[in-house]
Protein backbone atom coordinates (compact mmCIF):
# COMPACT_ATOMS: atom_id res chain seq x y z
CA UNK A 1 0.00 0.00 0.00
CA UNK A 2 1.42 3.77 -1.07
CA UNK A 3 2.62 5.98 2.04
CA UNK A 4 0.56 8.47 1.69
CA UNK A 5 3.29 10.77 2.50
CA UNK A 6 4.67 10.16 -1.03
CA UNK A 7 2.16 12.64 -2.16
CA UNK A 8 2.00 14.99 0.25
CA UNK A 9 4.07 18.02 -0.50
CA UNK A 10 5.01 17.86 -3.85
CA UNK A 11 3.29 20.19 -6.58
CA UNK A 12 -0.73 19.03 -6.97
CA UNK A 13 -1.43 19.73 -11.40
CA UNK A 14 -4.92 19.71 -11.99
CA UNK A 15 -5.67 17.29 -14.84
CA UNK A 16 -9.90 17.34 -14.72
CA UNK A 17 -13.20 17.60 -12.56
CA UNK A 18 -15.26 14.68 -11.78
CA UNK A 19 -18.69 15.25 -13.09
CA UNK A 20 -21.22 15.19 -11.83
CA UNK A 21 -20.15 15.38 -8.10
CA UNK A 22 -21.95 16.67 -5.13
CA UNK A 23 -18.85 18.65 -4.09
CA UNK A 24 -15.97 20.37 -5.88
CA UNK A 25 -13.85 16.98 -7.16
CA UNK A 26 -10.44 16.96 -9.21
CA UNK A 27 -7.94 14.65 -10.98
CA UNK A 28 -4.95 15.16 -10.63
CA UNK A 29 -1.17 13.95 -10.17
CA UNK A 30 1.17 14.51 -7.46
CA UNK A 31 4.80 13.53 -8.48
CA UNK A 32 3.85 10.76 -10.66
CA UNK A 33 0.76 9.47 -8.63
CA UNK A 34 -2.45 10.27 -9.16
CA UNK A 35 -4.87 11.47 -7.08
CA UNK A 36 -8.32 12.70 -6.53
CA UNK A 37 -8.70 16.23 -4.53
CA UNK A 38 -11.74 17.49 -3.06
CA UNK A 39 -10.67 21.17 -1.70
CA UNK A 40 -12.60 22.13 1.45
CA UNK A 41 -14.34 25.80 -0.40
CA UNK A 42 -16.15 23.34 -2.90
CA UNK A 43 -18.01 21.58 0.01
CA UNK A 44 -21.74 21.61 -0.39
CA UNK A 45 -23.64 22.79 2.40
CA UNK A 46 -25.68 19.88 4.29
CA UNK A 47 -28.49 20.55 6.83
CA UNK A 48 -26.83 17.61 8.92
CA UNK A 49 -23.37 18.15 9.36
CA UNK A 50 -21.06 21.07 9.64
CA UNK A 51 -19.85 22.83 6.95
CA UNK A 52 -16.14 22.50 6.29
CA UNK A 53 -15.90 19.48 7.94
CA UNK A 54 -16.17 16.58 4.95
CA UNK A 55 -12.41 16.87 3.85
CA UNK A 56 -11.60 15.86 7.69
CA UNK A 57 -13.84 13.04 8.02
CA UNK A 58 -12.92 11.20 4.50
CA UNK A 59 -9.16 11.20 5.97
CA UNK A 60 -10.87 9.61 9.42
CA UNK A 61 -12.38 7.26 7.69
CA UNK A 62 -8.89 6.41 6.07
CA UNK A 63 -7.21 6.79 9.43
CA UNK A 64 -10.22 4.32 10.82
CA UNK A 65 -9.46 2.02 7.65
CA UNK A 66 -5.61 1.52 8.64
CA UNK A 67 -6.74 0.84 12.40
CA UNK A 68 -8.91 -2.03 10.96
CA UNK A 69 -5.90 -3.60 8.80
CA UNK A 70 -8.83 -3.96 6.00
CA UNK A 71 -7.45 -1.24 3.88
CA UNK A 72 -10.85 -0.46 3.39
CA UNK A 73 -10.17 2.83 2.03
CA UNK A 74 -7.43 4.39 -0.26
CA UNK A 75 -4.51 6.27 1.35
CA UNK A 76 -6.10 9.81 1.97
CA UNK A 77 -4.41 13.28 3.71
CA UNK A 78 -5.44 16.79 4.13
CA UNK A 79 -2.86 19.24 2.09
CA UNK A 80 -3.11 22.25 0.68
CA UNK A 81 -3.35 22.45 -3.49
CA UNK A 82 -5.06 24.81 -6.01
CA UNK A 83 -8.14 25.74 -5.03
CA UNK A 84 -6.80 25.79 -1.17
CA UNK A 85 -6.64 22.78 1.62
CA UNK A 86 -8.70 19.98 0.93
CA UNK A 87 -8.50 16.33 0.74
CA UNK A 88 -6.72 13.98 -1.67
CA UNK A 89 -6.83 10.26 -2.03
CA UNK A 90 -4.94 8.32 -4.07
CA UNK A 91 -6.63 7.27 -7.38
CA UNK A 92 -7.73 3.56 -7.90
CA UNK A 93 -7.53 1.51 -11.58
CA UNK A 94 -10.60 -0.08 -11.36
CA UNK A 95 -11.55 -3.28 -13.55
CA UNK A 96 -14.84 -2.46 -15.47
CA UNK A 97 -15.33 -6.03 -15.63
CA UNK A 98 -16.28 -6.07 -12.13
CA UNK A 99 -19.33 -5.21 -10.22
CA UNK A 100 -19.39 -5.96 -6.50
CA UNK A 101 -23.50 -4.04 -6.36
CA UNK A 102 -25.66 -4.55 -9.03
CA UNK A 103 -29.44 -5.15 -9.97
CA UNK A 104 -30.47 -8.21 -11.26
CA UNK A 105 -34.03 -9.18 -12.47
CA UNK A 106 -36.30 -9.66 -9.04
CA UNK A 107 -36.32 -13.19 -8.05
CA UNK A 108 -33.03 -14.41 -9.86
CA UNK A 109 -30.23 -13.60 -7.35
CA UNK A 110 -26.84 -15.01 -8.36
CA UNK A 111 -25.13 -17.83 -6.12
CA UNK A 112 -22.85 -15.90 -4.07
CA UNK A 113 -24.60 -12.94 -3.71
CA UNK A 114 -27.04 -11.39 -1.58
CA UNK A 115 -30.20 -9.46 -1.54
CA UNK A 116 -30.76 -6.32 -0.32
CA UNK A 117 -34.14 -4.76 -1.57
CA UNK A 118 -36.75 -5.16 -4.35
CA UNK A 119 -38.00 -2.59 -6.58
CA UNK A 120 -39.25 -1.30 -10.20
CA UNK A 121 -36.78 -0.03 -12.78
CA UNK A 122 -37.35 2.74 -15.40
CA UNK A 123 -39.47 0.46 -17.08
CA UNK A 124 -41.61 -0.86 -14.51
CA UNK A 125 -40.36 -3.96 -14.41
CA UNK A 126 -39.38 -5.75 -11.06
CA UNK A 127 -35.86 -5.98 -9.97
CA UNK A 128 -33.60 -6.54 -6.56
CA UNK A 129 -30.46 -4.80 -5.60
CA UNK A 130 -27.77 -7.33 -4.70
CA UNK A 131 -24.40 -7.47 -3.78
CA UNK A 132 -21.73 -10.07 -3.83
CA UNK A 133 -21.44 -12.36 -0.48
CA UNK A 134 -17.18 -11.66 -0.07
CA UNK A 135 -15.05 -11.30 2.99
CA UNK A 136 -13.80 -7.57 1.10
CA UNK A 137 -17.27 -6.55 0.88
CA UNK A 138 -18.53 -7.54 4.67
CA UNK A 139 -15.61 -6.38 5.83
CA UNK A 140 -16.62 -2.59 4.52
CA UNK A 141 -20.11 -3.63 5.65
CA UNK A 142 -18.74 -3.79 9.32
CA UNK A 143 -16.33 -0.35 8.98
CA UNK A 144 -19.70 1.22 7.66
CA UNK A 145 -21.88 0.73 10.78
CA UNK A 146 -18.46 1.71 13.38
CA UNK A 147 -17.63 4.63 10.95
CA UNK A 148 -21.75 5.53 10.84
CA UNK A 149 -21.33 6.22 6.77
CA UNK A 150 -24.61 7.76 5.74
CA UNK A 151 -23.80 7.15 2.08
CA UNK A 152 -22.85 4.04 0.75
CA UNK A 153 -23.80 3.90 -2.53
CA UNK A 154 -23.00 1.33 -4.97
CA UNK A 155 -20.35 3.97 -7.06
CA UNK A 156 -18.97 4.03 -4.11
CA UNK A 157 -17.34 0.53 -3.88
CA UNK A 158 -14.07 0.31 -5.55
CA UNK A 159 -13.72 -2.84 -7.67
CA UNK A 160 -10.04 -3.62 -8.08
CA UNK A 161 -9.02 -6.49 -10.44
CA UNK A 162 -7.07 -8.39 -7.60
CA UNK A 163 -10.75 -8.66 -6.09
CA UNK A 164 -10.10 -6.39 -3.23
CA UNK A 165 -12.69 -3.56 -2.63
CA UNK A 166 -12.37 -0.07 -1.82
CA UNK A 167 -14.30 1.95 -0.07
CA UNK A 168 -14.70 5.68 -1.28
CA UNK A 169 -16.51 9.12 -0.81
CA UNK A 170 -16.58 9.20 3.63
CA UNK A 171 -16.99 12.63 3.59
CA UNK A 172 -20.59 11.36 5.03
CA UNK A 173 -19.33 9.97 8.45
CA UNK A 174 -18.80 9.70 12.05
CA UNK A 175 -21.97 11.54 13.14
CA UNK A 176 -22.73 11.28 16.60
CA UNK A 177 -26.66 10.67 15.59
CA UNK A 178 -27.40 7.04 14.06
CA UNK A 179 -27.38 7.69 10.24
CA UNK A 180 -25.87 4.46 8.73
CA UNK A 181 -27.43 4.24 4.69
CA UNK A 182 -25.97 1.64 2.73
CA UNK A 183 -26.59 -1.07 0.18
CA UNK A 184 -24.72 -3.48 2.06
CA UNK A 185 -27.52 -4.65 3.95
CA UNK A 186 -27.03 -8.41 2.42
CA UNK A 187 -25.72 -9.64 5.91
CA UNK A 188 -28.37 -7.79 8.04
CA UNK A 189 -28.80 -10.06 11.12
CA UNK A 190 -25.92 -12.24 10.78
CA UNK A 191 -23.30 -13.17 13.62
CA UNK A 192 -20.19 -11.44 13.65
CA UNK A 193 -17.18 -13.64 12.83
CA UNK A 194 -13.95 -14.09 14.66
CA UNK A 195 -12.09 -11.65 12.80
CA UNK A 196 -15.03 -9.00 13.05
CA UNK A 197 -14.54 -9.40 16.77
CA UNK A 198 -10.94 -9.10 17.54
CA UNK A 199 -10.57 -5.88 14.95
CA UNK A 200 -13.62 -4.22 16.77
CA UNK A 201 -11.94 -5.82 20.01
CA UNK A 202 -8.81 -3.64 18.89
CA UNK A 203 -10.24 -0.29 17.92
CA UNK A 204 -12.09 -0.34 21.07
CA UNK A 205 -8.63 -0.09 23.15
CA UNK A 206 -7.13 1.97 20.37
CA UNK A 207 -10.06 4.42 20.11
CA UNK A 208 -8.97 5.35 23.80
CA UNK A 209 -5.57 5.97 22.97
CA UNK A 210 -3.38 7.03 19.70
CA UNK A 211 -6.03 6.30 17.14
CA UNK A 212 -8.62 7.99 19.48
CA UNK A 213 -6.30 11.15 19.51
CA UNK A 214 -5.79 11.40 15.55
CA UNK A 215 -9.20 11.17 15.24
CA UNK A 216 -9.83 14.07 17.50
CA UNK A 217 -7.74 16.27 14.95
CA UNK A 218 -10.36 15.42 12.34
CA UNK A 219 -13.81 15.22 14.02
CA UNK A 220 -14.97 16.07 17.02
CA UNK A 221 -14.14 14.29 20.48
CA UNK A 222 -17.85 13.33 20.67
CA UNK A 223 -17.88 11.87 17.01
CA UNK A 224 -14.68 9.60 18.72
CA UNK A 225 -16.29 9.00 21.49
CA UNK A 226 -19.77 7.45 19.04
CA UNK A 227 -17.10 5.45 17.17
CA UNK A 228 -16.08 3.41 20.11
CA UNK A 229 -19.61 3.31 21.27
CA UNK A 230 -20.75 1.74 17.83
CA UNK A 231 -17.84 -0.77 18.35
CA UNK A 232 -19.30 -1.42 22.02
CA UNK A 233 -22.41 -2.09 20.30
CA UNK A 234 -21.41 -4.40 17.79
CA UNK A 235 -19.85 -6.30 19.81
CA UNK A 236 -22.71 -6.53 22.72
CA UNK A 237 -25.16 -7.60 19.62
CA UNK A 238 -22.88 -10.07 18.07
CA UNK A 239 -24.42 -9.55 14.87
CA UNK A 240 -24.67 -6.83 12.18
CA UNK A 241 -27.48 -4.84 12.51
CA UNK A 242 -30.49 -4.83 10.59
CA UNK A 243 -32.72 -1.02 9.71
CA UNK A 244 -33.89 0.45 12.65
CA UNK A 245 -36.87 2.26 10.74
CA UNK A 246 -36.18 5.26 11.91
CA UNK A 247 -34.37 6.69 9.06
CA UNK A 248 -33.73 5.81 4.98
CA UNK A 249 -32.05 2.78 5.37
CA UNK A 250 -30.65 2.66 1.58
CA UNK A 251 -29.15 6.45 0.33
CA UNK A 252 -30.50 7.55 -2.85
CA UNK A 253 -30.03 6.83 -5.33
CA UNK A 254 -28.45 3.86 -4.71
CA UNK A 255 -25.84 4.10 -7.17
Amino acid sequence: MTDPAAFARGELTLRGRVMPASNATFVGDVDGFEVVYKPIRGERPLWDFPDESLAGREVAAYELSVATGWDVVPPTILREGPHGPGMVQLWQHTDPEQSAVDIVPAGEVPSGWCHVFDGLDAQDQPVALVHEDTTALRRMAVFDVVANNADRKGGHVLEMASGHRYGVDHGLTFHTEPKLRTVLWGWAGQPLVADEVAVLERLVVELGGALGDRLAELVTDEEVAGTADRCRALLSAGELPVPSGEWPAIPWPPF
